[in-house]
């Protein structure tokens, strides 16, 4: 059992809210979650894929009336958009009553029907918070090569060997494309979305070509578009933004594109170990797709992240935004002896951060130049995590490095 940093954040949403929605994609933990927090209270779970836990719910006030005092978890609740009404007239009697926290803690995927429901029906009743795939905070540092290769999904990663673990991220991406999308709403065909998924893998953090990706699949732009916004929507993409700035160039204009989880890149493209994946060009975008979506899972949500760059070349491949414009640059390199072009030092002229970091595959921290920071990144998630929380953030001593070259 991993210890996963959100069971903290949902126990908070819980004790300030009557609802607490936990979306993720599917087989991220949201489950083996909810049943860690319901050992500490007095709960009752229902699992709404089971057709007799719904139908117990055919007449939820009837039903929930003799649990009022129990935290109810609704699992899998998207398979009941009904409920949602139901719920807002027991939240309502409960809070009349004194009950305004803890009522209700609701489990399902992250797409826009079930984000909809929680916002329209439950607005002001209910918090949403997002459980992703394991990150370097909560693994042990000599597991973040693992991490990597295998991606965050828990049964992936602490799968007994590489091909265990290749086969069951082959299954959940044929299991994701024929059940589980089509049980969500679109009717698009499994394998044309397994295509596009794939093309988006070989393109990981390039800049977003909707023409291209048309032309390959013979459809339109439009088609792409919602194809993108269907798999950012189940939290399996990111749209990345360019970040927008006066500083007299031409800036580029489109969104990078990453596949969340770096374990499903490697299944889409076919690649079953650390061997395999070193040797493959995609291992650098990959590690650069870690790299980013590991800060921006512990950034807090007030953080405005993008990636900077020129028509001319000039680029960092994120910038993170506090409030107050206070900007923090972030390269990302992998290899344990770091080196910047021109086209960094150049982004940091235009973009004047205040601090600057270099993520690279060690662990040492050094300053090669006068500020400029080489840093792990486990230590950089640390960082921002400690900034985000509003407390100070402390930084570790140099260390010598073979190569402090930057």
């Amino acid at each position: 059992m991993i210890p996963r940093r959100d069971q903290e954040t949902v126990a908070s949403l819980l004790s300030r809210f009557p609802a607490v929605a936990l979306v993720g994609a599917r087989q991220v933990g949201k489950t083996t979650l909810a049943l860690q927090i319901a050992k500490a209270r007095d709960s009752l779970y229902l699992d709404l894929e089971s057709a007799a836990d719904r139908e117990k719910l055919r007449d939820p006030a009837h039903f929930l009336a003799p649990h009022h005092d129990k935290l109810v978890i609704l699992d899998e609740v998207q398979r009941a958009p009904a409920l949602f009404q139901e719920l807002r007239g027991i939240i309502d009697a409960a809070r009349r009553e004194g009950q305004r926290h803890g009522l209700f803690l609701l489990l399902g995927p992250a797409s826009l029907d079930l984000l909809r429901q929680t916002t329209e029906t439950l607005a002001g009743r209910i918090a949403v918070c997002e459980l992703g795939p394991l990150d370097p905070t909560e693994v042990a540092g000599d597991d973040l090569e693992r991490l990597w290769v295998r991606g965050g999904f828990p049964d992936s990663f602490l799968a007994i060997d590489d091909e265990t673990s290749a086969l069951w991220r082959e299954s959940f991406l044929r299991t994701y494309l024929e059940r589980d999308i089509p049980q969500l709403g679109p009717r698009i065909p499994a394998e044309t979305l397994r295509r596009f998924w794939t093309m988006l893998a070989h393109t990981q953090g390039g800049l977003l070509n909707a023409a291209q990706l048309g032309r390959s699949l013979a459809v339109d732009g439009k088609t792409v578009a919602r194809y993108l916004d269907l798999f950012v929507d189940l939290l399996l993409v990111r749209r990345l933004p360019p970040h927008v700035a006066n500083v007299g160039k031409r800036l580029v204009k489109s969104p990078r594109v990453y596949v969340r989880d770096s374990g499903l890149v490697h299944a889409l493209l076919g690649i079953a170990d650390r061997e395999r994946l070193l040797g493959h060009p995609v291992a650098g975008a990959s590690w650069e797709g870690l790299v980013i979506e590991s800060i921006l899972r512990v950034a807090p949500s007030s953080l405005q992240a993008s990636f900077y760059r020129t028509a001319t070349g000039t680029e960092m491949d994120l910038v993170l935004q506090w409030p107050g414009d206070e900007i923090w640059a972030v390269e990302v390199k992998r290899g344990l002896a770091p080196k910047t072009g021109r086209g960094f030092h150049l982004a940091r002229e235009d973009l004047k951060p205040a601090r600057t970091f270099v993520v690279y595959s060690g662990t040492d921290h050094y300053s090669p130049s006068e500020g400029v920071d080489v840093i792990g990144l486990a230590e950089i998630c640390d960082l921002v995590r400690t900034r985000g929380s509003g407390a100070s953030p402390k930084r570790r001593p140099s260390a010598p490095s073979a190569d402090p070259t930057c």
